[in-house]
């Protein structure tokens, strides 16, 4: 047995603490608001893994260093930079997120501790928690439509059974950003809680499950995600393989330019 704070030893992008059988996932990267770096995805992902594989973890609970839980992916190095090179040959069929599935296939349960702005791919991540507490800080945004792009699988898988498909549609459309008080109206998050309550309430709810039998609550876990969702990795690679074709449309690359330039966005259709 590997223990999870051996596995994400030297992380940077993404600090692990376990305690208690709760471990916590910390974006660290407030200085770009926990914008997602390829490190950062490449971290995030490892860590929810090292959860899975630890039978000390009964519980997760995900957030990000104030004063944001996830602005998204970082615009400058994911889509206007260069991507990174593979030496592998490009695959036949399209692959989901390797980050999202490790969150969705975590089979512990994942509590969000929303403490900021949860936009972009930040909202996909607090989509793939199975709770979701906010601060009254938070706010919460689909912004994918804005780069010329579609969402990632929480969009797609999660958000519809969550909010219902109209408001689904409504905020995948429009790119609108809410704040707390609409998320909880909506349904989209349990709770809203003053901004330096949020982290004691997450740790006690956590805790709370995490005293349980812990192969009961796998099971309910597995339970409702077999019957209140569709199947992720067939939505995952359909998203992927939208997404890969809208990067490259002029709308995509107005999308990014724009918001690197601070001004409103001209779309062509092309």
């Amino acid at each position: 047995m590997v223990a999870i704070i051996e596995r994400t030893a030297g992380f940077e992008a993404v600090l692990v603490d376990l305690r208690d059988h709760v471990a916590t996932i910390t974006l660290n990267r407030p200085e770009r608001r926990n914008a997602l770096s390829w490190r950062a995805y490449e971290e995030l992902e490892a860590a929810f893994r090292a959860c899975s594989a630890d039978p000390e973890v009964r519980c997760v609970v995900v957030t990000g260093a104030d004063p944001a839980f996830c602005s998204g992916d970082d615009v400058a190095e994911i889509m206007a930079g260069p991507k990174p090179v593979s030496k592998a040959p490009l695959p036949v069929t399209y692959t989901p997120t390797p980050a999202a599935m490790a969150a969705l296939e975590c089979d512990r349960p994942v509590i969000a501790a929303v403490n900021g702005a949860a936009v972009g791919w930040g909202m996909e991540l607090a989509l793939f928690a199975d709770i979701r507490l906010a601060s009254e800080k938070a706010k919460f945004g689909e912004l994918f439509v804005k780069r010329g792009l579609v969402c990632d699988v929480g969009g797609f898988y999660r958000l519809p059974a969550v909010v219902g498909p109209a408001k689904a549609a409504e905020l995948l459309f429009t790119g609108e950003v809410i704040d707390a008080a609409e998320a909880l109206r909506i349904g989209l998050v349990t709770e809203v809680l003053p901004h330096a309550e949020l982290m004691a309430r997450a740790q006690a709810l956590a805790g709370k499950i995490a005293a349980n039998p812990p192969l009961a609550v796998r099971h309910l876990k597995a339970g409702l995600s077999r019957f209140s969702y569709g199947d992720p990795r067939e939505i995952g690679a359909w998203a992927i393989e939208k997404i890969r074709l809208l990067m490259q449309t002029e709308d995509h690359r107005e999308g990014v330019a724009s918001f690197l330039e601070k001004r409103e966005p001209h779309f062509q259709g092309r």
